[in-house]
This record gives structure tokens, sequence and C-alpha cells, in this order.
């Protein structure tokens, strides 16, 4: 047990500086792979043992247990840190405030507008439920507008809980500012009367039944689930390119990806149909959809919000996190979300999410990590630093992290090989992740064992940077890239593709939180434009000190503001659907 200057923290790693190493990060030349030609190659190597093992050697992966400085580490499988001393703001969570924002400016709904729109009585939760139903289901004809980005959608439980909800605001006694607001949930999480898919064609709905642990505290708030989204398949790849169920198209530009793997999470809230949306980032896979709609999303730290009794394929770098509209939402979701279930040993001994004392504002640049990003995206993310220094009083301090390509490489190599290991048949997958999980299977222990141990030098370096510097949040871009354009066009999204490269690049950011167990926030902060024309969103990126999500929730309205001053305003997507507007029209 380590003291910080704050707080008091089970199994927080040793604060040590690692290695001082010049950051290299040769490009790669990985050909892009779609089509036939795909297919093929994924009924060839998922086949064939000595393709995968030159694969695996040619991915990088042998080259981790090539590193000196590991000699002086020890292995570390599970990146939780868990503070069990906290200093207390207050004793209970109270509702969600007003934002400051302009309320004129454009704006997504959010949970304190369905709130305050139910509490008067123009609007009921079975108002926005049947208009909602009538636009995602997949399961009439024709199918609902927006029904590509969920796969089912229960409508008598949904309609049941809505009418509940409203004759709760009749008589005056809303279970709280959740009561009756529409929510969507991941297909990689269990709700009772739902299939869990993956999204795959497989059937990975448990015999046992049951809702996640962290859907049921959303529901017993009173919110409503409207139904389960689409993903990328087994969650491998950060497009959400998924041509079993249909591919969700980004909702500021067609032409452009949402992002995965919780790509139908993100789309649901970037075009408006729900605040709040159930993520898990495994890679990345909150804050990627959430960077590419122009929305908000939260990785919380590793082992704090329970998904229990879903089965992780990434126990050791998924956590479960919120998608939303705005930082309000986003607060009001983890706060219930991030109970802790006594019957999972990390989330029990986490204490309870609620606000804390106000630590010094401290960001960290790594200069040349950041520099790695593109320029339409390195813009915005100088503009709000310098806005954040010079107006929000930040102090900025330089700093390095050593050894971040070789640990980029060791998290892609743990995770595959632990969603290998899940995994029970390639039947019926995808070529790419026929291909993809072929090759994890073939990552031998030492590998595994020397990934861990960069596990251990990286969480090490940080602990002794958090000490170093109380509050401390390390900014980046959440990608390098400002969203993914879809290159092939309708081809792409009937055959899939393959881009290694641009897989990689697309989480060169966001991969370190997983991989140590840190929260980390991503939050708009301008647009970019898009090829073809229009624009595209771009998001910066704060990733905190284990367990400090309330520094991060205090620096994301730091974030809104800055939107709203300096980086020219929030802008309502293209797609965007106005729920409002739908209820009074049909009225």
């Amino acid at each position: 047990m380590v003291e910080s200057k704050s707080s008091k923290f089970f199994d927080y790693p040793e604060p040590r500086p690692g290695p001082k190493t010049p950051y290299y990060n040769p490009e790669k030349s990985n050909p892009v792979v779609k089509g036939l030609v795909l297919s093929i190659l994924g009924t060839v190597v998922s086949s064939a043992g000595f393709i995968q093992n030159i694969l695996w050697s040619n991915a990088g992966f042998g080259d981790i247990e090539k590193l000196s400085a590991l000699k002086d580490y020890d292995p570390r499988y599970d990146p939780t840190v868990i503070p069990i001393a906290i200093d207390a703001l207050e004793s209970g969570i109270k509702e969600t405030k007003q934002s400051s924002l302009d309320s004129s400016a454009p704006r997504f709904y959010s949970v304190k507008d369905f709130h305050s729109l139910y509490k008067s009585g123009r609007v009921s939760p079975t108002d926005i439920a049947k208009i909602l139903l009538g636009l995602i289901r997949r399961d009439t004809s024709p199918k609902g507008k927006h029904s590509i980005a969920f796969l089912e959608s229960n409508e008598d439980v949904i309609l049941r809980a809505a009418e509940a909800s409203s004759q709760r605001y009749k008589a005056g006694s809303p279970l709280g500012v959740l009561d009756g607001v529409p929510i969507a949930v991941k297909d990689e999480v269990d709700v009772e009367g739902y299939k869990t898919r993956l999204g795959t064609l497989q059937d990975h709905t448990p015999k046992a039944g049951g809702t996640s642990w962290c859907v049921k505290k959303w529901e017993e708030a009173g919110a409503i689930n409207i139904g389960k989204t689409t993903m990328h398949e087994l969650g491998l790849d950060t497009t959400n390119n998924n041509h079993n169920y249909g591919t969700p198209l980004n909702p500021y530009n067609t032409h452009y990806y949402t992002g995965g793997s919780s790509g139908g999470s993100g789309y649901a809230v970037g075009a408006g149909l729900v605040p709040i949306a159930l993520g898990v980032d495994g890679g990345g896979s909150v804050r990627i959809p959430a960077d590419y709609c122009g929305i908000y999303g939260l990785k919380t730290s590793h082992g704090r919000v329970s998904g229990h009794p879903t089965l992780s394929g990434a126990s050791t770098n998924g956590a479960i996190g919120p998608i939303a509209a705005n930082m309000d939402d986003i607060e009001a979701a983890y706060r219930v979300m991030a109970e802790p279930d006594p019957s999972v040993r990390s989330s029990a001994t986490f204490p309870p999410p609620i606000p804390t004392k106000s630590r010094p504002k401290m960001l960290g640049v790594y200069q040349t990590w950041l520099d790695r990003a593109d320029r339409e995206v390195a813009a915005p993310i100088a503009q709000a630093l310098e806005y954040f220094e010079k107006v929000l009083d930040y102090t900025i301090v330089d700093l390095e992290i050593p050894l971040l390509p070789e640990g980029q490489g060791a998290h892609a190599m743990t995770i595959l090989a632990e969603i290998a290991g899940t995994v029970s048949s390639l039947v019926g997958l995808t070529p790419a992740n026929k291909i993809l999980l072929s090759v994890g299977s073939k990552t031998p222990a030492p590998a595994y064992i020397a990934a861990q141990k960069l596990r251990n030098l990286l969480m090490q370096h940080l602990a002794s940077l958090y000490i170093a510097h109380p509050g401390l949040v390390i900014v980046t871009p959440t990608t390098p890239n400002a969203g993914w354009h879809i290159s092939g066009g309708d081809a792409d999204l009937k055959a899939g593709i393959s881009d290694g490269n641009m897989s990689m690049r697309s989480m060169e950011y966001v991969w370190l939180a997983n991989f140590c167990g840190m929260p980390s926030l991503s939050a708009p902060a301008g647009y970019a434009d898009a090829k073809g024309g229009g624009k595209i969103p771009v998001s910066i990126m704060g990733m905190a000190e284990w367990g400090d999500e309330n520094t991060l929730i205090s620096w994301g309205r730091d974030c809104e503001r800055f939107l709203s001053e300096r980086g020219g305003g929030r802008q309502l997507p293209e797609n965007y659907v106005d729920l409002l507007d739908l209820i009074q029209g049909g009225k």
C-alpha cells in the first residue's frame, strides 16, 4: 500500500521513473486487404498454423521480449488500482446542475432536459418511447430509419417501463433525474430478455440469463433501455464495420465510420436518439466512437464498474463506461452505474462514486507524442491547451513516457491473446477476425509475460508522474486522425476490410489507459474538414490517476467551456434527430 499526496490506494504501483528512451515509431507497411482477397486469406490463415506464426512474428510481438529494460521488472497481470480513502465533498449524489452554456445555441438534449419536460407534463416517457421505437426497430416493415444502429428492441418491456415512469411523474414522485430517460446498451453486455451476440452471428447469451449490474443500476434509477446497439464483431477493430448486421454511418458525415467497437452506442447518442449509451472499452472502444461522433466518452478505472454477470473477453484491458451528449450526462450516468457491486471483488472495494474535493489544475503533455497527430487534429488541441493555461489557470507540465510504441504492441498482443482464449469457435466469424484470432492464439507464454513486465514498467512510470504532480491529467488527442473515411464506399461495408496500419494509428493514444488501468475521457474540441466536403469532429482526451474520475469530470466541463467560447461552438450533425420536434409534430 502506497500513500499518494491526497489518497491511499490498494495495489498502487511503485513510483519509479522508467528508462530514458528516444521515441521511435517507424511507419508500418501492412497492406489494406478487402473483398474476395480478405475472404480467401481468412480461410487460409485460420487453417494454417505456420502462416499464423509468420504473421505473429511480422507484427513485431516477439521484439518485446528483447527489451533489456524489462529484466528489472516483474510482470503485472492486473492493472486495477483502488483508492481506499477519498476526500469526499458530500455524502450524497445531487441531481446534475443546469449547464452554464448558452441554452439558445444548438445543443443535444440532456438528461436534465428530459427530466424537466417530464415534470412539466408537456412530454411523457411513453411519448418518447413510442417515437423512438418507430425510429430504431429493425423487425418492422419498413425498418426504422435508424435501425441499423440497433440489433433488438423489446417493445413490450420498453413500453411497460415507460408507462410506469409516466405514472410516477404524474404522481409527482419520479425516482430521480434518470427516471424515464432513454438509454441504449452495447451488444457486448448482458440484458435480461435480449440476446448477446458480440456483433457476431453466434449466440453468446449466458444460460443463466440476467442483466449486467451497471445496466441494472441505470434501470433501477428509472432509465429506459430502448435496445441493444451494434458493435464491431467481437470488438476487434475501431471502425464498427459489421456486415453481419450493417454498419451505422457517422451522423456528421455518411462517408465516415462511427468508430468502434461501441459504434452503435456512439451513433445513438451522436444522432440525438438518446442522451446516454453504454460502451465497453478495451482499446478505445468508448472514446473512439465518442471522438468520431462528436460526443463525450468516459473509460472508467479498471475494475471500478461491474458488468457482472457479463463475462469479459479482455479481462485485463476492458472497462465499461458511458457515452453521452454532454458532461452533465456523463456525470449522471457514471455516478449511478459505478455504484460498488458487492458480488465483484474489485467493484466492491472501490469507494462510492461521489464527488470529492478538487485537486490542483494540472495538465501534462508529452509533446513528441502529441506531434504525431495530423495537423487538423493537432491545431484545436494546441488551442485548447493555450485556453486552459491562459484563461482557466491550469499549469501545464512537459513530461515523457518511455517505450510507448512497444507498449502499444504489448497491449495489442495481450488483448488478442485474451480474446482468442475466450472464443471457442471461428465458425461464422468475419474473415478479418478469423485472421486476428488465429494470430492471437499463437502468443507464447514468454512473450505474454514480457508484455506484462512492460505493463508494470509503464504503470510505475505513470505513478511517479502522478505523485510528482497531484491532480495531473495527461492530455493528447483522442485519435491522431480526424475520423476514418470509408475509402472503398459501399464495397467496404458489404465485404469488410482489414487495414492494420489505420487500426493501430487510431489507437495510438487510447491504448495506454486500457493497458495501465487509468480513467480517461474524450471530449469534443472542434471540427475538421472532411474528405469530399463537410465536417468531422475532432476530440481531446485526458487520462487521470487511478480512481480519479472526478478530476476528469471537472476537466471535461472545462473542455465544454473551451468548445463554447474558443472552439467555434457545438455543431449538430447532419443526421440529428430532434425528438421533441417529432413529438410536437405528431401531436
